[in-house]
C-alpha cells in the first residue's frame, strides 16, 4: 500500500509568494528572495525547502527510532545543508548533522544510525545525490 502526500500553492493577496497548504493541514510560504522574480523574501525557495524536508525527516526519525526502541535520549539539533552547484544549479550534495544527549554513547550512535537507515527523504534521494549524515559530539 502507497501514501500520497500533497501540498497545494494558492496566491497570497497582493504578493508574488504562495501560501502551501498540506494535505495534514499545515502551511508554509515559498517565495524568492527580496527583488528576484517579484520576490518579497516572505518565505523558502525550493532549495531551502528541500534542506528543510531532509533536516526535519531526519528530526522526526530520531524521534520515531529511539520511541520504537523505548530509550530516552535528548535530540539537541539537527542541521541539514544542501550543496548547490553549475548553471542551471543542481543539489549536489547534502550534509545532515545531529547532536544527540542523554544517553550512553552507544545507545545515541545505534539511534543515529538507525535514524540515518530509515531517513526517507534522504533514502528518496540517495541515487540523485551524495547524502551524508554526521553525529556531533
Amino acid at each position: 500500500m502507497s501514501t500520497h502526500i500533497s501540498t497545494r500553492y494558492v496566491p497570497i493577496s497582493g504578493t508574488a509568494a504562495g501560501l502551501g497548504l498540506t494535505a495534514g493541514g499545515g502551511t508554509l510560504v515559498a517565495d524568492r528572495p527580496r527583488g528576484k522574480a517579484r520576490g518579497q523574501g516572505l518565505g523558502h525557495n525550493g532549495a531551502d525547502l528541500l534542506s528543510a524536508a531532509l533536516g526535519g525527516c531526519f528530526w522526526n526519525d530520531l524521534h520515531y527510532v529511539a520511541d520504537a526502541a523505548k530509550v530516552g535520549i535528548g535530540i539537541d539539533s539537527v542541521e541539514a545543508e544542501i550543496e548547490l552547484a553549475g548553471n542551471p544549479p543542481r543539489v549536489v550534495r547534502a550534509h545532515i548533522r545531529a547532536r544527540l544527549s542523554g544517553a550512553p554513547e552507544d545507545v545515541l550512535q545505534q539511534v543515529f544510525d538507525a535514524a540515518a537507515e530509515s531517513s526517507t527523504i534522504a533514502n528518496s534521494l540517495t541515487g540523485a545525490f551524495e547524502t551524508l549524515f554526521e553525529r556531533l559530539v
